[in-house]
C-alpha cells in the first residue's frame, strides 16, 4: 500500500500546473462529452505508466543497493526544480481533434506524457517499489485522474481561482521535502 500512496501523491502533486492539465482544459472546452475525455485520460495513462513502470523495474536491476535512496531522493529534488518551469499548451494545432473526444484525449494524453515529469516519476517509483509494480501503476494512474478530472469538469473556474505559479511553487516545495526526507530516511 505504501507504493500506491507514494505513487498517487507524487503524481497528483507533480500534475499541478502541468501541460496535461492545460490539455484537459483545452479538451473540456472543445468537447461536450466529459466522460469520453476522462476515459481517454484513463486509457492513455494506464498504457503510458504501465510501460514506464516496467522500464523502472528493468532499470532497478542495475542500481546498486545502497544507492536507491540517494537516487530516489535526488530524483524527487530534480522533479521539484523541473516543476518551477511553466509548461505551455501546444495542443491547439492537433489534427487528432477530428476523431472525437475519446480518441483525441487518449492519443494527445499519451503523447503529452512521453518524457513528462509524471512519466519520469513513474519510472523512479517503479524502480523503488519493484515488488509492487501494480500498486505503482494504479497509484500513478489515479494520481493523474485526481489532478485532471476536476479540470475537465470545472477547469475554467479552477484556473480563475488558483494561481498556477503559486501551485507550481507549492508542488516544488513538497517534492523538495519528499526528496530530502527520502535521503534522510532511506
Amino acid at each position: 500500500m505504501d507504493a500506491f500512496l507514494a505513487s498517487f501523491t507524487a503524481v497528483a502533486i507533480a500534475e499541478i500546473g502541468d501541460k496535461t492539465q492545460l490539455l484537459s482544459l483545452f479538451l473540456a472546452a472543445r468537447f461536450r462529452s466529459k466522460l469520453a475525455i476522462i476515459a481517454g485520460i484513463l486509457v492513455a495513462t494506464l498504457l503510458n505508466h504501465a510501460a514506464s513502470a516496467w522500464l523502472g523495474v528493468w532499470v532497478a536491476q542495475f542500481i546498486p543497493a545502497g544507492w536507491q535512496g540517494w537516487l530516489l531522493g535526488g530524483s524527487f529534488i530534480l522533479v521539484a526544480l523541473w516543476l518551477l518551469i511553466p509548461d505551455k499548451d501546444d495542443s491547439e494545432d492537433s489534427s487528432m481533434l477530428k476523431f472525437g473526444a475519446f480518441t483525441a484525449s487518449c492519443v494527445l494524453f499519451f503523447l503529452a506524457e512521453i518524457g513528462d515529469k509524471t512519466q519520469i516519476a513513474t519510472v523512479i517509483l517503479a524502480a523503488t517499489f519493484e515488488e509492487a509494480i501494480w500498486w505503482v501503476i494504479w497509484g500513478t494512474t489515479f494520481g493523474m485522474l485526481a489532478a485532471n478530472v476536476p479540470v475537465v469538469y470545472a477547469g475554467s473556474w479552477l484556473m480563475d481561482k488558483i494561481s498556477l505559479d503559486w501551485a507550481r511553487r507549492a508542488a516544488c516545495g513538497i517534492f523538495m521535502l519528499l526528496g530530502i526526507l527520502t535521503i534522510i530516511n532511506y
